[in-house]
């Protein structure tokens, strides 16, 4: 999947995603709010763009619908200021961190990493951003996931445990962030299940609608 703003081309190669950064979502589940950002990590073969079909994991039975902001790196760098942290941004955009939560639950009991649950191809639906320059305000931006026309989440990112500029100073200062890396930032409350004929619909004013369909 390329990103295109104006005259860049932006191809990802990694996808950071924060798991635990709303707090009504974390009391919908039953956990408890962490002191510093949970981070995970998806391949780029998550990723499904607007319009295409997401194809349903087979390996689980509870899939789960998780909308989040989407953060796209137009600039490389190391140990960013939370001051600097917008001036490394592309642009923004909406994605869904898909999730099999049957499976995320036995590998939790087990004490074992999520991937199964979370990095599965076809995990990271996202919508194509809009370039970021300043007049979006990070920590003000409202978004919301229709299921076949009904809502199931809202959010605003004000409502974040962790700031867009927190999550790229705590990010930058564990790897070197690169042009092109996506941060999915978190989910909102309203979290759940999807079947194979789903509609999903993501919407925010500033950053439009996508839309895709389950198979």
């Amino acid at each position: 999947m390329i990103f295109k703003l104006g005259t860049r081309r932006y191809s990802p190669q990694r996808i950071f995603c924060i798991g635990k950064n709303y707090a009504e979502h974390i009391k919908e589940l039953g956990g408890n709010a962490p002191g510093q950002p949970v981070v995970f990590m998806k391949p780029v073969t998550s990723l499904v763009p607007p319009g295409e079909i997401i194809q349903m994991p087979s390996h689980g039975n509870n899939l789960h619908h998780e909308v989040e902001v989407v953060v796209l790196i137009g600039k490389a760098g190391r140990d960013i200021s939370e001051s600097a942290a917008a001036l490394h941004i592309a642009g923004l955009t909406l994605g869904l961190d898909l999730t099999l939560r049957d499976v995320q639950s036995d590998l939790k009991k087990k004490g074992h990493p999520w991937e199964m649950s979370k990095a599965f191809d076809h995990s990271a639906p996202c919508g194509y951003p809009v370039a970021f320059d300043g007049s979006i305000p990070l920590n003000n931006l409202s978004f919301e996931c229709r299921v076949n026309g009904e809502v199931r989440q809202t959010g605003n990112t004000g409502e974040m445990m962790f700031s867009v500029s927190t999550l790229i100073h705590y990010l930058s200062g564990i790897w070197r962030l690169q042009q092109g890396d996506l941060i999915f930032t978190g989910t909102p409350a309203g979290v759940g299940p999807l079947k194979s004929g789903d509609r999903v619909t993501l919407h925010s004013d500033p950053l439009g609608t996508f839309e895709w369909s389950l198979a």
